[in-house]
């Protein structure tokens, strides 16, 4: 069986190769004029009781002029890439290009394309994802929506470039849309031009290696209430940072028996001649934990998408209330981020968020150890799930159970939905929300 998976893998790699090659050597005339020609030899291939085959070698001796007029573009150019530090995924982003011409010649006819890193899956990440989507798969059932590819990262356009005289430098606008979050890799760029035909385009290569890093969408979240209420925090935000221990400052003191040595103002102490020491109290202040289920044996799923968008949106709209947000999530490891009040800001959960991936080699009760392990110093929990399974429910009971105020949230697939599925919170209580891919904003925008 695995022979036959590496067999279709091999035939995937390569038509996908083939079919973006002949996208970007082929001009639309040269793809229809081939395409004409395919037709044309299955047509004609009976030469006694058709004239199809004369179409044919027409087409076909225009299509190798075409590709041999192609070895005579010799040029050279230099290209910069002006590219902004982050993008959104559904956003467009623009940014510049620019290219000089390095030839004694005039060169016109010119277009811009982008080379991007290699966006084939291998064929561990390609075998998992078949057999993911094959368990979905119901007998004589038609798919009412054709998926979109989700191996693509980015749609791009292609730039024209006006004609550049010997050494003139020119910037040219473009703009792609980004499609999955996390860092787009892009390897150079490549300038077209077509032959005297119009169908076959030479190119030249230029390298230019950038990264740029691709945020989750994020929606509109309305003004809520957010469980919890203001707590000491031992510590105060030093603590909350890991950096030290101290609390908050106020003011300057005498040393007294007893006071850590750490405290000493020193510049008061030789202006005194005296000892003095800084003075500190506890801070009560409030701070969510934001967890995020990862556990999915389903690669570049949509529901897992769409909960780390959900997990960004509320990143954002947490982070402008003036308290600490703990994301916790689990990866290759456990992992516990802290921002708000001067120790992180929005844009950096973000770009952590940017890169979460799923994980499917570790049991559930790994992030359940890390939440119960992080419950004494949070006000309330903000938990944005996959799924309303046996192992979900008793985590949840556990932090009822505890009193902690809790938001919880399930991203389920089109259509989806938790009917027949029990739970201490399906008792009308309202606590368990239900969002539905495609119908994420609507379903936030009822929180109110």
């Amino acid at each position: 069986m695995k022979a036959i998976y590496q067999l279709i893998y091999w035939s995937y790699r390569n038509s996908s190769g083939f079919w973006r090659w002949a996208q970007r050597r082929f001009t639309p005339a040269g793809r229809c004029m081939a395409g004409g020609l395919l037709v044309a030899g299955a047509v004609g291939a009976d030469i006694e009781y058709t004239v199809t085959y004369q179409s044919f070698m027409l087409l076909l001796a225009c299509l190798l002029l075409a590709v041999a007029g192609s070895f005579f573009f010799r040029a050279r150019f230099s290209a910069t890439r002006r590219l902004p530090r982050c993008g959104t995924v559904g956003q467009p982003l623009p940014y510049q290009v620019c290219v000089k011409n390095l030839t004694a010649e005039t060169q016109a006819g010119l277009t811009l394309l982008e080379d991007l890193a290699d966006p084939r899956p291998s064929f561990a990440e390609w075998l998992a994802f078949k057999r993911a989507e094959a368990r979905h798969v119901r007998a004589f059932r038609v798919s009412p929506q054709r998926r979109s590819n989700p191996f693509r990262l980015v749609n791009l356009r292609e730039v024209e470039v006006p004609a550049l005289r010997p050494g003139d430098e020119i910037e040219v606008r473009g703009e792609l849309l980004p499609l999955r979050r996390g860092i787009l890799q892009f390897t150079g760029v490549t300038l077209a031009r077509p032959d005297p035909l119009g169908l076959f385009r030479s190119f030249c290569r230029v390298a230019a290696p950038q990264k740029v890093l691709i945020l989750p969408k994020r929606h509109p979240v309305p003004p809520i209430a957010l469980p919890g209420v203001m707590k000491y925090q031992e510590g105060g935000v030093a603590l909350a940072a890991n950096v030290g221990s101290s609390e908050e400052f106020v003011s300057l003191r005498e040393y007294r028996h007893g006071d850590p040595l750490r405290h000493i103002h020193w510049r008061s102490w030789a202006k005194t001649g005296k000892p003095i020491v800084k003075e500190f109290e506890d801070e009560f202040f409030v701070r969510h934990a934001l967890v995020l289920d990862t556990f999915t044996d389903e690669p570049r799923s949509e529901v897992f998408e769409e909960a780390v968008s959900v997990a960004a949106s509320f990143a954002c709209t947490v982070l402008s209330q003036e308290s600490l947000l703990d994301l916790l999530f689990v990866g290759n490891r456990s992992y516990c981020f802290t921002a708000g009040r001067g120790l992180a800001r929005a844009d950096q959960m973000l770009e952590i968020l940017a890169s979460v991936r799923a994980c499917g080699d570790q049991p559930f009760s790994t992030l359940e150890q890390l939440v119960l392990g992080h419950l004494s110093v949070v006000s309330g929990c903000i938990c944005v799930l996959q799924r309303w399974d046996d192992a979900r429910k008793k985590f949840v009971e556990k932090l009822k159970a505890l009193n902690v105020p809790l938001l919880l949230l399930l991203v389920v697939g089109p259509g989806g939905g938790i009917s027949g599925a029990g739970g201490p919170l399906l008792d009308g209580s309202g606590t368990l929300r239900v969002l539905e891919v495609g119908k994420i904003e609507a379903g936030l925008a009822k929180l109110t």
